[in-house]
């Protein structure tokens, strides 16, 4: 499981789903290795359907020439209550679509957490940094 830190720290979470994605069979053990990041990583619409951008999963290692290509546009699967409901918030000023968590379900398909979010102002993301400094305070003082 690959969680994305850096979302929570620069968005406020809303809203979360659970999506399927199209991915390639070598791209599918190379996340098992844990080689993904999700640097600056968003999700778009594209005629009605939801993709992620800029989600970068590593060469297979044992890939051979039909290796996948790093950095490319995967299709991302929701039914279409969904899909409307997110394509309605996005057009309010302020929302994106993030990924939030990659990882395996009970049958072994490939899961993608997404979440609906707000941008974090600058002090907002100060009280959250505060926030976390005095929770691992208190940890330590009682732990």
């Amino acid at each position: 499981m690959m969680n994305n830190r850096q979302a929570y720290f620069n968005y406020h979470i809303e809203d979360k789903y659970v999506a399927g994605i199209v991915l390639l069979g070598t791209e599918v053990k190379s996340i098992r290795e844990g080689k993904l990041s999700f640097n600056d990583s968003f999700c778009l619409f594209d005629n009605g359907e939801l993709w992620v951008r800029a989600l970068y999963i590593a060469s297979y290692s044992h890939g051979t020439a039909n290796n996948h290509i790093e950095v490319h546009d995967r299709k991302l699967l929701l039914n279409k209550r969904e899909l409307k409901k997110l394509q309605l918030k996005l057009k309010d000023k302020g929302y994106t679509i993030i990924p939030l968590k990659v990882f395996f379900s009970e049958k072994g398909h490939v899961k993608v957490e997404i979440g609906l979010a707000r941008g974090k102002k600058l002090h907002d993301k100060r009280d959250t940094i505060k926030n976390r400094d005095l929770d691992k305070e208190m940890k330590r003082f009682l732990g």
